[in-house]
């Protein structure tokens, strides 16, 4: 018979009891940490935080810890981020994190009380928060709520995430105590590599010139074959302006002491500066306005008399007074700021009816045209006319920085190289005094806010979309360049002028007894350093697998061959190809301006030319648009409605009703990535089966991919990655969402609808 007692136990346990799962969720939280960088300190904090991932629902919201550092606002959490299948990492901000600087406006609400305040950085607060709502600069939106975080802790955060994103001195940035640091303790490594300043090098070595030197000036010149112009040293140390860089280039006839003299005539002493020259000898030169009204006709005399010596032909010189051409920052800033509350602020329901024509009406696609239009207009002056060019604005540091960048994309294609862009970008916007730091908004002082250098990156874009196969780097490169101008930790974009660098820094090092030696006040990390932010594999999404070199190499009967690819058979293939483009010959009707269609019709009073003048100009454009287009020579913008678009993935990305699963841009990208690494493959093929021992050295850099997207093999048919969609990389995921826009004329626009539809046609269209 068996006994129905329990058998007493015989196993003794000498571990401590465990507590309960429901009980162990304080301590978690408590335990999360925020990764710092060197300099980087916490200054207040708040636990159970949790961030809103929709409002119209709590189920996906994360629950964890909200960190106020001297550098960013960063959530920490354990919970994995919800809908969410990707997310590229940067190795500076986790994916949570926002940099101090680019932080726009903090609200506060009570939701008792029904009251919101917008923190200013000394304001007081005088109710306990229960939610907080970050508003980014770059279109993102941050919501945290505070239901079961302590009261007073969720205050003193909030506050402190005020204060140190509104700084009021330069030297509050982060940038200098994260060099100070670095200096203290040179062993320390960000990302296991040195954070200091120089040339920096891109994954084939080339070095990104930073224009600091006289011999990276005079190494320019004789890349553009410039031999009537010379380096030019007489503002070493700033002696003469100190919004000019030290060395600049300036026409061979114009000796040191009449620079001296004429700097005085100058706004801001800001003398002619030279930008590039083309191959016939014509030259693009900026130059600010002369002040002097006695002595403007004399100067403005001189110096285009030596700008005309400086020509091989004698060439005249055509002035262009961006002034009176172009819209004035003032513009382009409230253009932005219409753009903004279009895309993110805004409720959907409220504005769908509307949006086509209010995209329109905010005047940013306008103001792009506008840019893209003069610029291809002196672009003729140069390339057809043989004349130099010069651009003329009352100080010469905004708008002048835009054109003569775009006007050499145009015309140069190694600035359409990610080397030759960014030294275009150190060129003539950091050497030559653009003011990051002021039109940036570091500081917030919002009365010289402008964003002139998204319009620049947006320009690009569209340059881009029209010609892929010309451009090495892609649209996610410029997105995340626009990006890092808004860290501040970059001196690349973090100033108005180099001198303002050297006095500052200089100024804090003194300070904190850093010894400076020889340099030339502190260096710091440099933006062009990629691998500080990115890894190997990440940088990969920069190249743009459209682009072809100017040769690419071949295996003939074991010897390396290098042949062109026709320009001619790639460019019936290119994205945005006009609809009257037909056999290289593009229609009458694309001159004629469409019907809303924002389109400017080329006055022939634009320039003042004569009659003949104008005609030859038009002249001009018909017979390029007729042509195949040379990806290595000259390119110019296309401006009709169909062809100037919205830069979605600069815009849109942060916005998940506006994300498209499985499309956008993203899913040809991922194609063509696929079969220009098969090509790769092949080529890898040919060598092993036909290379020789002369071969290895020069095909060892072939051997390994240039594709983010790689092929499993050839002929491989394997369809797109699950996390593809039209915000990729970037994840909407987290930000503060409005309901569903399937079916409205929104919709239908990142759809691929054209902007200047009514919304009647819209609603129509299926």
């Amino acid at each position: 018979m068996f006994s129905l007692k329990q058998p007493k136990p015989t196993f003794k346990s000498y571990l401590l009891p465990q507590a309960d799962d429901n009980t162990v969720s304080e301590p978690r939280i408590k335990k999360l940490e925020p990764v710092l960088l060197p300099g980087e300190i916490v200054v207040n904090e708040v636990n159970f935080v949790r961030k809103c991932i929709a409002t119209d629902t709590s189920q996906y919201d994360l629950w964890g810890k909200l960190v106020c550092t001297n550098f960013k606002i960063s959530f920490i959490t354990d919970d994995p981020m919800p809908l969410q299948k990707f997310h590229y990492k940067n190795l500076l901000l986790g994916e949570h994190d926002v940099p101090l600087t680019c932080i726009e406006q903090i609200v506060t609400v009570n939701d008792t009380k029904r009251k919101q305040k917008v923190l200013g950085p000394n304001q007081k607060l005088k109710f306990n928060p229960t939610e907080l709502i970050i508003y980014c600069k770059d279109f993102r939106i941050v919501r945290f709520r505070f239901d079961e975080a302590g009261p007073e802790s969720a205050k003193k955060v909030c506050l402190a995430i005020a204060h140190y994103s509104q700084p009021t001195d330069l030297q509050l940035l982060f940038a200098f105590e994260y060099v100070g640091e670095i200096y203290h303790n040179p062993a320390k490594k960000v990302n296991g590599i040195d954070p200091g300043g120089g040339g920096i090098g891109n994954a084939s070595g080339q070095q990104t010139p930073l224009f600091e030197t006289y011999s990276d000036w005079d190494r320019e010149i004789k890349r553009t074959g410039a031999s009537e112009w010379r380096v030019c040293s007489v503002n070493e140390g700033y002696m003469i302006s100190t919004c000019l860089p030290e060395y600049f280039v300036v026409p061979s006839s114009l000796a040191d002491q009449d620079l001296k003299l004429y700097s005085y005539s100058f706004i801001g002493r800001r003398m002619p500066l030279w930008s590039w020259n083309h191959p016939n000898g014509s030259a693009l030169v900026r130059m600010a306005n002369i002040k002097d009204v006695l002595q403007q006709r004399r100067i403005d005399q001189r110096i285009c008399n030596a700008i005309t010596r400086s020509h091989p032909l004698r060439s005249d010189v055509y002035k262009s007074d961006l002034d009176k051409c172009l819209p004035n920052i003032q513009e382009i800033q409230a253009a932005h700021i219409k753009l903004k509350q279009l895309c993110v602020n805004e409720p959907f329901d409220e504005t769908e009816e509307k949006w086509l024509s209010s995209l329109e009406n905010t005047r940013w696609l306008e103001y792009v045209r506008t840019f893209l239009k003069h610029s291809a207009e002196l672009v003729y002056m140069m390339e057809c006319k043989h004349v130099s060019v010069v651009l003329q604005e009352e100080e010469g540091r905004d708008l002048s920085c835009l054109a003569a960048s775009l006007i050499q994309v145009m015309l140069d294609p190694y600035f359409r190289t990610i080397v030759g862009f960014q030294s275009l970008i150190q060129k003539e916007w950091v050497m030559a005094g653009y003011q990051f730091l002021d039109r940036c908004n570091h500081l917030k002082r919002s009365d010289k806010e402008s964003p002139l250098f998204l319009m620049f990156l947006d320009c690009v874009w569209q340059l881009l979309e029209q010609y892929p196969a010309a451009f090495e780097f892609s649209e996610v490169y410029l997105t995340i360049l626009y990006d890092s101008a808004r860290i501040s930790l970059f001196g690349t974009f973090l100033f108005n002028c180099p001198h303002q660098r050297v006095k500052e820094s200089t100024e804090f090092a003194i300070s904190k007894n850093i010894q400076l030696g020889d340099e030339k006040g502190l260096r710091f990390p440099c933006v062009w350093d990629w691998s500080l932010q990115f890894s190997s594999r990440d940088r990969l999404l920069f190249h743009n697998p459209l682009y072809i070199g100017k040769s690419a190499p071949s295996v003939h009967n074991g010897a390396l061959w290098a042949f062109k690819r026709s320009k001619k058979n790639y460019s019936s293939t290119l994205r945005g190809v006009p609809p009257g483009l037909k056999n290289g010959i593009i229609s009458e009707q694309e001159f004629l301006p469409r019907r809303n269609s924002l389109i400017l019709k080329l006055k022939p009073d634009f320039f003042q030319p004569a009659e003949g003048q104008s005609h030859s100009m038009e002249q001009y454009f018909r017979d390029w648009f007729a042509k195949p287009v040379d990806l290595h020579g000259v390119i110019l913008p296309h401006l009709s409605g169909t062809q100037i678009k919205l830069w979605k993935l600069c815009y849109f990305r942060w916005v998940p009703e506006a994300q498209i699963n499985h499309g956008g841009s993203i899913t040809a990208f991922h194609r063509i990535s696929l079969l220009a690494d098969e090509v790769d493959m092949l080529n890898r093929s040919l060598r092993q089966y036909k290379s020789n021992s002369s071969l290895q050295g020069h095909c060892s850099e072939l051997d390994q991919s240039r594709m983010y997207f790689r092929a499993n093999g050839l002929n491989d048919t394997s369809g797109a990655p699950d996390f593809l969609s039209s915000s990729f990389p970037f994840s909407p995921v987290g930000n503060l969402c409005r309901r569903s826009i399937l079916g409205t004329p929104l919709s239908k626009f990142l759809s691929g609808a054209k902007i200047w539809l009514s919304t009647e046609t819209l609603a129509n269209e299926d």
